[in-house]
C-alpha cells in the first residue's frame, strides 16, 4: 500500500511501519509542526518537500582517521539517491572513533564505549526527530556494530553502506599495509629495524580512504553486516570510494525510501535466524574474535533471546573454514571482493544458513544467493573441500573460562594446538611490552593480560599492540597470550580473548598468580588453570574515580558475554 503523505492523523506509539501514515507527519497547526516548518523552510526545503518520507544519513565522518575520510562525499551519493527515490535526505553526524587513532589516549578505553556512544547518539537525533528511517554509512570497527545495534534499537527502516577497504603501498620493494606497520613496532623494540625505517614504513602503507586491508574487525563486521541482510546485495567487502563502492549507496539510498512504504523495519531483518546466518559466515572466514560480543550486542538490542557464544560454540562443532584471507592466510580481503564477495560466500554457506531469512532487499537470502557466482575453490573453497576441517574461531571453556574464551584459530599459524606454561601476569601491555625488550618474556610463557575487558578498564583496554609486539619480536609461535583486554581483527598467533566472566567481575583470571600453570587445547576447546584460586575483582583502572563518559560507562556497562551493551539502571 502505498503511504498518504498528506494524512493528518496524529503520531501515537504503535504507528510506526503502519501502513498509510509517516511517523514524521505532526498535526497541522501542533507546536512540533509549527516550530520544525519554520527550522526547515529556513533551510530551504520547500513545504511539499517537508510531506516527504524524512531519511537520516548517519554520517560518521571526521577528519581524524582515513577510516571516515571518503563519507562526506558518499553522503551527496547517498542524499541525491534518496531525493530522486522520492525521499528527503537529512545528514545526521556522531562521533567517529578509529582504533588506529582514537586509541591514544587512556590505553584505548574510549575504543569501546563509543560503540554504544553512537548508539545513544543515533538514538536522540533520529528518534528525537522522530526521522522515518535511516541509511548509516559504515567503515571503521566500532561504527557498523553500532549502526546494526542502533537499528535494532530503533526498529526502523535502515541501511547500512560499506565504507569499504584502503589500498596499501610499497615499501623497499616490497607491498606494504597498516598491518606491516602494525607488527614492525616489535621489530624496532627488538633491535631488528630502526626508528627512521619505521617511519619510513608508516609513510608508505597507506595510499587510500578506507579501513584496514585485512580480515580484521572493520572487514569482519563489514561482511558481517551483509550477512545478517542489513546491506543491499554485493555490498562487502568493497575498495572504499569507488564507483562499485558508491554504487551499492546509491542503491540503498533509493532502497531505504521502498522500505518505508514497505513498512519493513530492522527487526524484520535481525531475527535469530539472521545472526545464525552471521554466525556461520564469521566461523567459515575466520573473522575477527571482535564480533562475537558485537553480534551478542546487537542481539541483545533486538530483545532476542539467544545466548550467541553459545551459539558460536554449537555451530562450530560441524563448521569448517573456507579462506585464508590476511591475517589468516595468503589471500587478500580484495581477492574476496573480486570473486563475488559475501553473495558468494553465502551461496557456498547455504546448506548451512537459514535461506528463508528475509533481508533489507526484500529478497530472501536463498533467493540472493541464487544469483551469486559459485565458490572459485582457491580463495574461497567449497563445504567439501574446506582450507581446515574446524572453524576459523573457536570457542574454549574451562576452569579459567567457565563462560567462554575465544580463540582465532585461523591465525594460530604454526602455534601448538596444545600449550601449557607458566603464567606472567601484567596489568598492562606498556609492562608487557617494556618486558619484551628486555627479554624479559622467554619462549614457552603464557602472558595472562587482565583486568583490561569492559569494566576493568573502564573501556577496553589495548592488548592488541602488545601481542603484535610479540609477532613483530620473532615470539608470536613461541608464547601464548590470555587476556580479557581490547585486540585487533589484525592479531595471529595462540592469542586465548575475551576471556568471561572478565577478571573486573571477579572471574577466575583474577586468581591467577605467577608460575601458576595455564593449560590451551585447542582439541579439546578447554583453557584450563592450575591451581584455580579465587581472586578478588582486578582492575587496570579506578572506575569509582573516573568522571565524564567512561565514569557513566563504568556504571552501566553489561557483561562481556552479552555484548557488554548498556544496562537499564532502573526498573519500575
Amino acid at each position: 500500500m502505498t503511504r498518504d503523505h498528506s494524512d493528518p492523523r496524529p503520531l501515537v506509539d504503535g504507528d510506526r511501519g503502519e501502513p498509510g501514515r509517516l511517523r514524521s507527519q505532526f498535526v497541522p497547526g501542533s507546536t512540533r509542526w509549527a516550530v520544525r516548518r519554520a527550522q526547515w523552510t529556513a533551510m530551504g526545503h520547500a513545504l511539499e518537500d517537508q510531506d516527504r518520507p524524512k531519511i537520516a544519513i548517519v554520517n560518521t565522518s571526521s577528519k581524524l582517521s582515513v577510516c571516515f575520510s571518503h563519507l562526506d562525499g558518499v553522503v551527496d551519493v547517498v542524499a541525491e539517491a534518496i531525493w530522486e527515490a522520492g525521499g528527503l535526505p537529512l545528514e545526521v553526524r556522531t562521533v567517529a572513533p578509529s582504533d588506529f587513532v582514537t586509541s591514544a589516549g587512556r590505553k584505548a578505553r574510549y575504543l569501546m564505549p563509543t560503540r554504544d556512544l553512537i548508539v545513544n547518539d543515533i538514538e536522540a537525533s533520529v528518534e528525537g526527530a522522530v526521522l522515518d528511517a535511516m541509511v548509516c554509512l559504515s567503515s571503521c570497527d566500532k561504527t557498523t556494530p553500532a549502526h546494526l545495534m542502533a537499528s535494532a534499537r530503533l526498529d526502523i527502516p535502515s541501511i547500512l553502506v560499506i565504507g569499504g577497504y584502503q589500498q596499501g603501498g610499497t615499501y623497499a620493494g616490497c607491498s606494504v599495509d597498516i598491518d606491516t606497520v602494525y607488527e614492525s613496532v616489535g621489530a624496532v623494540k627488538s633491535g631488528e629495524m630502526t626508528v627512521r625505517q619505521l617511519g619510513e614504513l608508516a609513510d608508505s602503507a597507506i595510499t587510500g580512504p578506507g579501513v584496514c586491508a585485512g580480515l580484521a574487525t572493520a572487514n569482519t563486521m563489514h561482511v558481517l553486516a551483509e550477512a545478517l541482510g542489513m546491506t543491499v546485495p554485493g555490498s562487502a567487502p568493497t575498495r572504499a570510494d569507488s564507483m562499485p563502492m558508491r554504487a551499492r549507496a546509491a542503491d540503498a539510498g533509493r532502497r531505504i525510501v521502498a522500505m518505508v512504504d514497505e513498512g519493513l523495519t530492522a527487526r524484520k531483518v535481525l531475527t535469530p535466524a539472521a545472526i545464525e546466518n552471521a554466525v556461520e559466515v564469521a566461523l567459515a572466514l575466520g573473522g575477527s574474535v571482535n564480533c562475537i560480543r558485537h553480534l551478542a550486542a546487537v542481539a541483545n538490542e533486538a530483545d532476542l533471546d539467544m545466548d550467541v557464544v553459545a551459539t558460536f560454540e554449537e555451530r562450530g562443532r560441524e563448521a569448517v573454514q573456507l579462506a585464508a584471507i590476511r591475517p589468516n592466510g595468503p589471500h587478500q580481503v580484495w581477492d574476496l571482493d573480486r570473486i563475488g564477495g559475501v553473495q558468494t560466500v553465502l551461496r557456498t554457506l547455504l546448506p548451512r544458513l537459514n535461506g528463508d531469512a528475509l533481508t533489507v532487499s526484500g529478497r530472501t537470502v536463498a533467493a540472493l544467493a541464487a544469483d551469486a557466482d559459485d565458490a572459485d575453490g582457491t580463495i574461497l573453497r567449497r563445504l567439501d573441500d574446506p582450507v581446515r576441517d574446524e572453524p576459523g574461531l573457536l570457542i574454549l571453556r574451562g576452569s579459567l573460562a567457565p563462560d567462554g574464551a575465544i580463540v582465532k584459530v585461523a591465525g594460530a599459524g604454526t602455534a601448538r594446538r596444545q600449550f601449557s606454561g607458566p603464567a606472567r601476569v601484567f596489568a598492562g601491555e606498556d609492562d608487557a611490552i617494556a618486558a619484551l625488550g628486555e627479554n624479559g618474556i622467554t619462549p614457552g610463557d603464557v602472558i595472562v593480560l587482565r583486568g583490561m575487558g569492559p569494566r576493568g578498564g573502564p573501556g577496553t583496554v589495548f592488548a592488541a599492540s602488545f601481542v603484535a609486539a610479540l609477532n613483530g619480536a620473532g615470539l608470536g609461535g613461541k608464547v601464548a597470550v590470555v587476556t580479557d583486554g581490547e585486540l585487533s581483527g589484525l592479531n595471529h598467533g595462540l592469542v586465548v580473548g575475551q576471556v568471561m566472566p572478565e577478571a573486573a567481575d571477579g572471574g577466575p583470571l583474577a586468581g591467577i598468580r605467577e608460575k601458576d600453570v595455564i593449560s590451551i587445547d585447542l582439541d579439546a576447546r578447554l583453557l584450563d588453570a592450575d591451581p584455580v584460586r579465587d581472586g578478588a575483582p582486578v582492575r587496570s583502572g579506578r572506575p569509582a574515580d573516573e568522571r565524564g563518559w567512561l565514569g557513566q560507562y563504568a556504571a552501566l556497562v553489561g557483561p562481556v558475554q552479552q555484548g557488554a551493551v548498556l544496562r537499564r539502571p532502573f526498573h519500575s
